[in-house]
Parts: structure tokens; sequence; C-alpha cells
């Protein structure tokens, strides 16, 4: 842990609302998280998470990836404005740009990101209307460790809603977002206790490697 108090240090990593950023700052500010956020950072100057993160009294860093001619060249600068915070986790929230593995190896076992969808169902975009179309009867979000295959590294934590008749993409997208307030929040606050690890390319929960996700809530 990166201070005194042994609190975890996290950097938010954020492209639109921020309300996953919101829902740490949250559970930190009310002690259901042993942890702070330290800095977010946005590829997007207009993100409005950089005004949550502002209101709260947190470090921001604006990096416009599209002041950058190559991924590779963004994903380096990334890397070192990260460093300056020494953060102990690196959490994605809602931060669209795909990190490549010069950033990953970077911070390896050190990345975590929430995504809308049971994982591995539905990797990439567009998850909510991809599981109505389906027919699915649940649908869910899934709190991983981040490796260099997109949406692709071993889960930690998933809750799950129940698909309702006649649901919207959006309508389903508001439940699951709340779902997502939660489960970040409580994914995060087993690394910060020491009992969650990244190790060998899976995650670990009190020394046991973790066959499934763990349900949220039990």
């Amino acid at each position: 842990m990166s201070d005194e108090r042994s609190r975890l240090s996290v950097a938010v990593l954020v492209s639109g609302s921020g309300s996953n950023l919101q829902a740490l700052i949250d559970a930190a500010a009310d002690s259901r998280l042993a942890a702070s956020v330290d800095v977010v950072l946005s590829n997007n100057p207009g993100a409005y998470g950089l005004l949550r993160a502002q209101d709260a009294g947190i470090p921001t860093i604006v990096l416009d990836h599209r002041d950058f001619a190559t991924r590779g060249a963004y994903d380096a600068a990334l890397a070192d404005a990260l460093r300056e915070y020494s953060p102990d986790l690196v959490a994605l929230a809602g931060f669209m740009r795909i990190l490549g593995p010069q950033f990953v190896d970077a911070f390896s076992g050190r990345i975590l990101n929430i995504h809308p969808s049971l994982l591995p169902r539905y990797p990439g975009l567009n998850t909510h209307q991809r599981a109505l179309d389906a027919g699915d009867p649940v649908h869910g979000c899934t709190v991983h460790y981040v490796t260099a295959t997109l949406d692709g590294g071993p889960a930690i934590m998933q809750g799950q809603v129940e698909v309702l008749d006649g649901d919207t993409a959006k309508q389903l997208a508001q439940r699951v977002l709340a779902v997502e307030h939660r489960i970040y929040a409580a994914a995060i606050a087993l690394i910060a206790a020491g009992r969650l690890r990244y190790r060998d390319n899976k995650a670990w929960l009190d020394d046991e490697m973790l066959e499934t996700p763990l349900r949220y809530p039990d």
C-alpha cells in the first residue's frame, strides 16, 4: 500500500460521465472501501468524470489520444503519467480506449475493468442490445483483471439482473449500471484487504484460485 494508513492507492481512467468513478469516491469516503482515488485521467477533455474528480479534490490529467500519432505512443505517455502517482491499482471506469501490451505490461496484475456483460458473453461494445437480441433471461456485469486480450482477463466478480419483458437496451443498461456501482467497490475492497491477488494469469482469493467469478451479492 502506498501511504501510512495502508489505504490502497487507486488511479481511475474515464472517458465519459464517470458514474463508476463517483461510486468509488463515495465508497472510499464512507469507509466501505479502504482505498483512496488519488488521480483521475481521461482521454476526453470534455469528460464529466473530470468534474466529479475536481469536485472531490482529486488531481486530474487529460491525455487526449488524438494528440498522439500511434497507439503505442499514447500508451507510453499514459504509463508515464500514472507512474508519477505510483498507484497500487489502475481502475478502468468507462475508459473507451483499448490498452496495448506496452501499458498492460507496465502495470501487470494491477489493472481492473468493469464490463457490462456476464463475461465471457459479449466482450466489446453494445452488450445490452446483444443480450436482448439473444433472448437472454439474465444480464449483468463483470469485474476482471485486464490483460492484453480484450475483455479476456480473469474474472473476479459478477452481478446480474433479470431481463424484463419489453426491456430496451437503455432500460437494461440503467439496471446493470446500478449493479456496477456496487460490484466494483466490492471487488476493489477485496484487493484493499489483501485477500485478492493476481498470479499466473489467474485471480486468487485467500490463496485459492477462483475457478468461477464471485457472485454479488453472495
